[in-house]
């Protein structure tokens, strides 16, 4: 009889630490507002472009929905209660901008020059250009993103037939989807330490 010692069970070394999924659920999370905000947007270019008519109440309710989404995007950057503050009253503050110059455009003077098609393309345009701006403010580059495929949008409204205008929304969507994808491969091999 041999009597062998027996070796200590070799705990096995996974290639990802446990949390990983916890991490990939987690930027899902946080690409969630973004994600939701470019599917409403889709919608209402969508139905703008095959109705033909304005959707300004949507653009309206839209434009405080991207108002959270950007003071989500900053707030990680407010390290204390003062520039919570000032990141929540300086959206606010631009926001309204963007939605008082909205209904000015519905006035009845203004409508005088600007047949219904025209008008909701111009509220789109303020939308877009409202994303674009606060993005940069925040320095969020999905926030900027968002207002660039706005931005995308308008030509498609104004320009492109209704079949040719949903194969450029989907590939505006994927192009949004394709940034978000390389922006968290390019984050995640930073993080690696080199081998």
């Amino acid at each position: 009889m041999s009597t062998e010692t027996p070796h200590p069970a070799v705990p096995s070394v996974s290639p990802h630490p446990p949390y990983h999924h916890l991490l990939r659920l987690s930027f899902w999370i946080r690409e969630l507002p973004f994600a939701l905000v470019l599917i409403l947007t889709t919608i209402g270019v969508a139905y703008t472009s095959f109705s033909k008519t304005p959707i300004t109440g949507y653009w309206e309710i839209l434009a405080p929905l991207i108002a959270l989404v950007c003071v989500g995007a900053g707030w990680e950057n407010a390290d204390d209660n003062a520039k919570k503050f000032r990141l929540i009253a300086t959206q606010a503050l631009h926001w309204l901008a963007f939605i008082v110059v909205m209904n000015l455009l519905l006035l009845a003077s203004v409508q005088k020059s600007f047949n219904a098609s025209a008008t909701g393309l111009a509220i789109f345009t303020l939308l877009a250009l409202g994303t674009f701006t606060a993005g940069v403010h925040v320095l969020s580059w999905q926030v900027c993103l968002l207002g660039l495929i706005m931005a995308l949008g308008i030509p498609a409204i104004a320009w492109i037939e209704n079949s040719a205008l949903l194969l450029v929304l989907v590939v505006a969507v994927i192009v949004g989807i394709v940034a978000v994808f390389w922006w968290r491969i390019r984050e995640s091999r930073t993080r690696q330490p080199a081998s």
